[in-house]
C-alpha cells in the first residue's frame, strides 16, 4: 500500500509534470527559462501550483525534506522572475535569472526522482528508501546535468550579449 497516492497526491503529480515539461519547452524554445515568455510563464505558474498542492502532502505525518524545498523555491522563483528589476544584480541580472530558474527546476527533481524511484513500478520499486544509492546516483545525474544546462544557457547569453555589442558598435 505504501505507493497508493491520494487524489491529491495524483493531482500534485500532474501538475508538476507539466510545470516540468513547460521548463523543458521553455529551455527548447527560448534557450532559457525566460519567465516573461509564454513558455517560462507556465513553468512558473505550474511550479507555484505543484509547492502549493504539496504543502498538505505528507509521507511522514510530519513536515519534512520535501516541505523545506518547497520553501526554498518559493522564495527563488519570485527572486528568479524579477531579477531583471533588481538593481542590486546589475547587468549580471540576466545570469541570476538564468541560474535561478534552473536551480529551482533541479529542486523539483529532488522529490521528482526520489517518489519516482521509490514508488515505480508500483508491483516493485527501483530503490528501497531515499538513501538507496540507485536514487544517490539519480539525483547526482540531475546535478551535473543541472550544472551542465547552466553553463550552456550562460555561454548562450554571453554569445549573444558579444554579438548585439559587436552590432551596436557596427551601427
Amino acid at each position: 500500500m505504501p505507493n497508493h497516492l491520494s487524489i491529491l497526491g495524483i493531482i500534485h503529480t500532474i501538475i508538476s509534470i507539466l510545470a516540468i515539461i513547460a521548463a523543458f519547452v521553455a529551455l527548447a524554445k527560448y534557450g532559457t527559462i525566460d519567465p516573461k515568455a509564454t513558455w517560462g510563464k507556465y513553468y512558473v505558474w505550474l511550479t507555484v501550483l505543484t509547492c502549493v498542492t504539496g504543502f498538505p502532502i505528507m509521507r511522514t505525518g510530519h513536515f519534512g525534506p520535501a516541505h523545506a524545498l518547497t520553501i526554498i523555491v518559493l522564495l527563488l522563483l519570485p527572486i528568479g522572475v524579477y531579477a531583471k528589476s533588481i538593481k542590486f544584480f546589475g547587468k549580471k541580472a540576466i545570469y541570476v535569472q538564468v541560474i535561478i530558474m534552473s536551480f529551482t527546476l533541479f529542486l523539483s527533481f529532488v522529490p521528482a526522482v526520489n517518489e519516482s524511484f521509490t514508488r515505480l513500478p508500483i508491483s516493485h520499486p527501483l530503490a528501497a528508501s531515499q538513501d538507496d544509492p540507485l536514487v544517490k546516483m539519480g539525483m547526482m545525474v540531475a546535478f551535473v546535468l543541472f550544472l551542465a544546462g547552466v553553463i550552456y544557457q550562460v555561454i548562450v547569453l554571453r554569445t549573444r550579449r558579444k554579438m548585439l555589442s559587436n552590432i551596436q558598435e557596427v551601427n
